[in-house]
């Protein structure tokens, strides 16, 4: 019964401990050191992969006009770069993405613990930083597309699939799509973030109506720019490629990606003694959550896939044939742990009732998908940036320590910021007494 659920103190407030601040600067010097440890190795030549010729004859030629420019080893730690912040802008603009789908659907389930999805987003700015960057220093090495001789008909260089999309593939037109897409999404949640704050100071309905509006807002704006910045960020580095499914597919990643974290960031404050309020049933549907849209990926993955090998047509096959076999099969193993760990362990983990509301269970489940997604974007974007020069090392290792160290302060920063539940939202006495 709904009744049986005592509810705790509403006046809670989450504190950023200095000893925690402490471990997460640590995480980030540790992954500089590492980082730098990395490019030595590279830059000397010690940490670099053997080419392999029968993988480069596979095709990379074919797919990124590899043999046009030679390989940097300042590519793979800008690509790095590139990897992460992809991974962890999709990490942070899902928490406004689950807010405003649950604004629209005037859902009160979502409210106990709406304070981490809505603190999420904050980290946009710094990866909008960090990509923009990225593309200026190092765009030339990583974007094929960004050489001017391929657009010349009196160059030997000059490609027509290529310059038959220059009208969308152009720097100005890319910057500033990516300058819009970092700008609207961080001005859409700052106004909902606005609205949650001053709600909480007058209460009524009219914020939260507000908030509504700026949710769908949100919505439409993302249904559009969630495709057109997987088609900039990842499917612009394959050039020749194409897929029409490749904006679900990311956004498909994006989401179960924030889902985990938001579930991870859950179980891991009610360990704490956080957010009492948050029941069985909460984790339950956020557990249900993790689970429907790891088997959405998959759908969306493997029809993808399926269309594309059935078809067998080479400007489409090259993509899987590299990732699968090519540049001597290094990226078959991070190919098939992605598979793994974004289908078939959160599947089998989280099919019981009792696996949702399991702590332990749920942080298995969440960092599984966590790591798993990672590796889905590893693999869509290096074999396109440093082929037959990509694999695991200190430089790997330590980019995910910065960016994920200081995605932790930034969420961890946020929720200083306000009440752990927002006391005056209408549908506070819903979530209060959430039961399944």
């Amino acid at each position: 019964m709904a009744s049986a659920h005592a509810i705790p103190s509403l006046d809670e407030e989450f504190e950023f401990t200095a000893e925690s601040k402490r471990r997460l600067l640590i995480g980030i010097g540790a992954g500089v050191a590492l980082v730098a440890i990395g490019a030595y190795l590279l830059a000397s030549g010690a940490g670099s992969h053997e080419a392999h010729g029968a993988a480069h004859a596979a095709g990379a030629h074919e797919a990124h006009g590899g043999g046009h420019h030679e390989y940097k080893w300042t590519t793979r730690l800008w690509a790095n770069v590139w990897v992460n912040a992809v991974y962890f802008t999709g990490a942070s603009v899902v928490g406004m993405f689950f807010m405003s789908y649950n604004y629209l659907a005037q859902a009160g389930w979502s409210v106990a613990f709406k304070r981490i999805p809505e603190a999420m987003p904050a980290y946009l700015p710094f990866m909008a930083l960090a990509i923009l960057g990225t593309f200026f220093i190092a765009g030339h090495d990583m974007f094929h597309w960004t050489h001017p001789g391929l657009y010349d008909k009196a160059s030997p260089e000059f490609d027509p699939i290529i310059n038959g999309k220059k009208g969308f593939l152009n720097t100005p037109f890319y910057l500033g799509r990516i300058i819009a897409y970092f700008g609207l999404w961080y001005f859409l949640w700052q106004r909902l973030r606005s609205f949650s704050l001053q709600e909480d100071l007058y209460g009524g309905t009219t914020y939260y109506e507000k908030s509504i509006k700026y949710g769908v807002a949100f919505l439409l704006v993302f249904g559009v720019t969630s495709s057109t910045s997987a088609w900039d960020f990842v499917m612009s580095i394959d050039t020749h490629w194409f897929s029409t499914m490749f904006g679900w597919y990311t956004l498909a990643s994006w989401h179960v990606t924030g889902l985990a974290i938001i579930t991870l960031t859950v179980v891991t404050l009610k360990e704490k003694g956080y957010m009492q309020w948050v029941n069985e049933s909460h984790l339950h549907d956020l557990g249900k959550f993790m689970f429907a849209f790891s088997i959405f990926w998959t759908y969306v993955w493997f029809a993808q896939f399926m269309l594309i090998y059935y078809a067998n047509l080479p400007e489409e096959t090259i993509y899987y044939r590299e990732r699968f076999s090519g540049y001597g099969g290094i990226y078959k193993a991070p190919f098939f742990i992605n598979i793994f760990l974004n289908f078939v362990f959160p599947f089998l983990v989280l099919m019981t009732r009792d696996a949702k509301r399991t702590y332990i269970i749920l942080k298995v489940a969440a960092w599984g998908i966590i790591i798993g997604h990672y590796f889905d974007f590893y693999t869509n974007i290096m074999p396109g940036t440093v082929g037959e020069h990509g694999g695991f090392g200190p430089i790997e290792f330590g980019m995910i320590l910065i960016f994920a160290s200081g995605f932790a302060y930034s969420l961890f920063s946020q929720l200083t910021k306000a009440n752990l539940i927002p006391k005056n939202h209408p549908m506070l006495e819903e979530t209060l007494h959430h039961d399944i």
